[in-house]
């Protein structure tokens, strides 16, 4: 029988210090977030001082993931004029940082001379890289795992480079 594979929300849990995620994609078209870009399409869009209506429950476990200590950070390549569902991640991104995520933007122009892995991916401790996979129309094709000292290495030094250049949320317009 081959190893349980462990969920998300798992793999947070064990996380001791940060969770780094890098995300390349301009779109993505799992259910749940294209029925969610319709909604923001028609006008949706969250409430600041209603907290309990956010995306739930990934805030919930960001913001427990938080608490206990781990630094979360995220950045985000995008191409330039952004996409409509880039909009509307960034309209919604309060909610992250609310929670203690760390967001920051880089124009895709400015990744040009970066070396970076195939893919988005978490990476947990500097240790465990989860990659995330998906098909040509968006949809996820599941995750894949590594844990070679290399392969986080590469995820770690690839994510540092993109962070360093990239603007921090509320300084990011579009």
């Amino acid at each position: 029988m081959p190893p349980k594979v462990p969920t998300f929300a798992e793999q947070l849990a064990a996380t001791r210090s940060s969770a780094v995620h890098l995300e390349m994609r301009d779109s993505y078209s799992v259910v749940k977030e294209t029925e969610a870009v319709a909604a923001w399409r028609d006008g949706f869009r969250y409430d600041p001082a209603d907290r309990a209506s956010w995306w739930r429950p990934w805030l919930t476990l960001i913001e427990k993931t938080v608490s206990r200590g781990v630094e979360v950070r995220r950045a985000r390549i995008v191409s330039e004029p952004v996409s409509e569902y880039i909009r509307f991640e960034h309209s919604g991104t309060f909610t992250n940082i609310a929670a203690g995520e760390q967001i920051r933007w880089l124009p895709r122009r400015q990744a040009a001379d970066l070396a970076l892995p195939g893919c988005d991916f978490w990476l947990f401790d500097g240790e465990l890289v989860r990659f995330n996979h998906f098909t040509g129309d968006g949809e996820s094709a599941g995750p894949s795992f590594s844990d070679d000292p290399a392969v986080a290495l590469l995820c770690a030094t690839a994510f540092e480079a993109v962070w360093q250049r990239a603007v921090p949320h509320e300084k990011f317009s579009i």
